[in-house]
């Protein structure tokens, strides 16, 4: 999952960046308002943690372009404990849930994973498709109820397969969502990966459609 994570105090941004990293996101950060509007108006994220306290341009004003441009990705404010106000306009601007500061990276991991499944809708923390399923909160993978040990990236690419398993997913989504900007970004990178997982989990779980992309096989049988 690719997370942008805009924050200006930079102690807080790195916590962020290592708990959701350590947590299967690929985190993306800003410290400015500026900077934090053109990356959500130009990239595809599936979840924005956002600090509405922001120099240049605040938080609540780079929410309401978002939205006012269209972008539709779930977004979680972050506010001043007390600051009530800031959360309803927050919400009222477009925001899909909040959490005043100070917090525990606990309860941003929760509500980041929770505000995710949701987007994709599907609600429950355990996903399954066929026989493979993956337990969101424990970062777990089991097929047929044997658990399967995967990387961070395998997690990450298997995740995104599960809460999209309704379509198939181009590579270059896939490797967006896997890398984000990062020069790792080569269709071979992919193929090693899905090649490695395949392996690990067996044939009949992920499928590929030549010229199209990536899916889960049970979900297409189902459908």
């Amino acid at each position: 999952m690719r997370l942008l994570a805009v924050e200006d105090d930079a102690i807080i941004r790195k916590d962020i960046q290592a708990t959701l990293e350590a947590s299967g996101f690929h985190v993306e950060t800003a410290e400015d308002g500026e900077d934090a509007w053109f990356l959500g108006d130009t990239e595809d994220f599936d979840l924005v943690v956002l600090d509405l306290g922001l120099p240049g341009m605040d938080g609540l004003s780079v929410l309401k372009r978002w939205r006012a441009n269209g972008r539709e990705m779930p977004v979680l404010v972050l506010t001043a404990r007390g600051a009530w106000h800031e959360r309803v306009e927050g919400i009222e601007a477009g925001a899909d849930d909040y959490l005043p500061k100070p917090f525990r990276m606990e309860e941003l991991v929760a509500r980041a994973r929770a505000l995710v499944r949701r987007s994709a809708g599907h609600g429950a923390p355990v996903q399954t498709c066929g026989d493979l399923a993956i337990d969101t909160n424990r970062m777990a993978v089991s097929v047929r109820g044997v658990p399967v040990p995967v990387t961070a990236l395998e997690y990450r690419l298997l995740s995104y397969l599960m809460l999209h398993r309704a379509r198939i997913v181009p590579p270059g989504e896939l490797l967006e969502h896997l890398y984000g900007d990062d020069d790792a970004r080569e269709a071979n990178a992919l193929e090693a990966i899905l090649t490695r997982l395949r392996r690990k989990l067996g044939a009949g779980i992920i499928g590929t459609r030549r010229g199209f992309g990536y899916f889960l096989e049970a979900a297409e049988e189902s459908g």
